[in-house]
């Protein structure tokens, strides 16, 4: 076991909070939650959150737990002992997950009018791309 990990004294400990915060920014915006939502949900103020966003908090067992099951991600991606699997090399772009979480927010009729202008705009490019190809 590598004895600069997490929970280990060492040089680099600064180093890995810094990456584990990143990591749990990354996760909080992916699933649209705010600051202040997720320091609720733990029962911390928001800037002890921001704290340990910024790597300069640590985090008990218990609140990692309860972000893990908060984002849906392992505890291993969270602090970093793990390899992304083949599925999370091929998410989608960041711009279009974003969309889809804005779109699920959506009612069924928006999220159909949605669906028509994407077809639109897919029409559009296409229409633009033949015109610049002399057709």
């Amino acid at each position: 076991m590598n004895d600069d990990r997490i929970g280990f004294s060492g040089p680099s400990t600064e180093n890995h909070r810094t990456a584990l915060g990143e990591r749990l920014r990354i996760a909080r915006e992916y699933v649209g939650l705010s600051q202040e939502e997720v320091a609720k949900h733990l029962g911390i103020p928001r800037s002890a959150l921001s704290n340990v966003e910024a790597g300069q908090r640590k985090l008990d067992t218990l609140e990692l737990t309860k972000l893990a099951k908060l984002y849906q991600r392992p505890i291993t991606w969270i602090t970093g002992e793990d390899e992304p699997v083949a599925a999370e090399k091929d998410q989608l772009p960041a711009e279009i997950a974003h969309l889809a979480r804005a779109a699920a927010g959506l009612s069924k009729q928006d999220r159909q009018e949605l669906a028509r202008f994407a077809d639109f705009l897919k029409s559009r490019s296409r229409t633009k791309g033949a015109s610049r190809n002399g057709r």
